[in-house]
């Protein structure tokens, strides 16, 4: 990397009500937008009726997770239109603009006409719809942790941006309840009918409050300071490639791990309970939902946690804990007992949230202000595109393939070496300032500052 001009710090001063107010309105709004998106999840089978029918329900399970991952496709180029769009114009326009986008797509699978309806073009809207679900996606969580750490003390930037995790797991949670609610309350044949479509639905006016609450906020003093000294990155992609590539493979191999860990358990997990433990779907979701509140519970802990030793500390924890974990995990899910089926998907649960909460600091810690938006969204949707939107699938196909219900854990502890090279490679972040403003064209990349 070239060497940069020196740069003058911005002196940071954020009162604690209004650090306050960017938590809840950065956490409802991300919470909002995955609510969205895990419901999709949590009716897989059902979906797979109504849009996927055949007479292998494998094959059609199979189908339904392919739509999932083909969403994820269309994340980085998401990452890359409001990472751009962002760094130039600003954190808060283009966090409305993702919630708003997520919600309308989210509403439009609730009134979709099934494949007994119209044929081969249910599951072709279906998937448009996703593609698009999956676009706005790759906007919002890169944005709302910049919004966020932005915001922060340098020295609790973990513990605050934990409350990001929070919110995303308790919209799994959320979405659990949801589709739990449904399905312990109706027949299955109203299920099928159309309580499937009410879930998604609601998507209409939760995405009014999250646009509301976005819309209320303010820029960040980082952005605003880049912004006043005329710094604004006017080609935030090129930049970013250019400077920062290096640390972008870094990051992304760790975040590989956080991507495919907590699809594993958010996600997979129901169906797996239900596909390998013989469980009913309704104690699946139950099952998983119990370890979305727990993981929730955590995530300030694991703030603390990386606040106190470090980045490179918790990346280490978390890479280890998930490689030791992640077989009785997948055991004792297999079992069929209730009881041994909670703790084993909290020990993947445990991993997964020190993996989300470093994670969200990294992203932005590793990058400057006038590329933040572009690199995180760039680094952050690659990884969960390639092992976050496939978990499912692959651990569907490794099981079918292998004719091993235990496979998938393989494939976890695989990619958590993979994460643990990438993330010992990025240096201490974890007291560096995110409010340096260039004192020419030239950026600052933080990972040169650091080392």
């Amino acid at each position: 990397m070239p060497r940069f001009t020196m740069t003058r710090p911005y002196a940071l001063e954020v009162s604690p009500k209004t650090l306050r107010k960017v938590i809840v309105a950065a956490a409802i709004g991300n919470f909002v937008e995955w609510f969205d998106f895990a419901i999709y999840g949590f009716l897989a089978t059902t979906i797979a009726q109504q849009f996927f029918p055949s007479g292998d329900a494998s094959a059609a399970l199979l189908k339904t997770f392919a739509v999932f991952a083909v969403a994820f496709a269309f994340r980085p180029l998401g990452g890359i239109f409001f990472g751009m769009l962002g760094d130039r114009i600003g954190r808060k326009r283009t966090l409305a603009m993702t919630i708003l986008l997520m919600a309308g797509a989210t509403t439009l699978i609730g009134v979709l006409p099934t494949y007994a309806a119209i044929g081969v073009l249910a599951p072709i809207l279906l998937t448009l719809i996703r593609c698009a679900q999956g676009f706005s996606a790759g906007g919002e969580y890169a944005g709302a942790c910049a919004y966020l750490m932005e915001h922060a003390p340098h020295d609790k930037r973990a513990w605050y941006g934990s409350f990001l995790p929070v919110s995303t797991f308790s919209a799994f949670a959320a979405a659990a309840v949801v589709a739990y609610a449904f399905e312990a309350s109706l027949s299955a044949q109203t299920m099928a009918d159309w309580g499937w479509r009410l879930p998604f639905l609601i998507a209409a006016p939760l995405g009014l409050v999250g646009l509301y609450m976005r819309s209320k906020l303010d820029e960040t003093p980082a952005f605003k300071a880049v912004a006043q000294e005329h710094a604004v990155a006017h080609s935030p992609l090129k930049e970013t490639l250019r400077n920062h590539g290096a640390a972008i493979c870094c990051l992304g191999a760790f975040v590989s791990l956080t991507a495919l860990s907590f699809y594993m358990f958010t996600t997979y997990f129901a169906t797996y309970l239900q596909v390998a433990g013989g469980l009913s779907r309704a104690t699946a979701l139950l099952v998983s939902l119990i370890a979305l509140i727990f993981a929730a519970a955590i995530c300030p802990l694991a703030g603390l946690y990386s606040d106190r030793v470090g980045r490179r500390v918790t990346v280490f924890t978390a890479c280890v804990l998930l490689m030791v974990a992640v077989y009785p995990s997948f055991l004792m899910a297999s079992s069929g007992g209730f009881a041994a089926s909670v703790i084993g998907v909290m020990l993947l649960a445990t991993g997964a949230v020190l993996c989300g909460v470093v994670t969200a600091a990294l992203l932005s810690e590793t990058f400057p202000t006038r590329t933040r938006y572009t690199a995180s969204a760039i680094t952050y949707n690659m990884a969960y595109t390639l092992f976050g939107g496939t978990a499912q699938l692959v651990a569907t196909w490794l099981i079918t393939t292998t004719g091993s219900n235990l496979s998938p854990a393989f494939y976890l502890i695989a990619v958590a070496l993979l994460a643990l090279v990438g993330g010992l490679a990025l240096p201490e972040t974890s007291r560096i300032s995110l409010h340096e403003v260039p004192a020419g064209d030239e950026g600052v990349g933080l990972l040169e500052s650091a080392l």
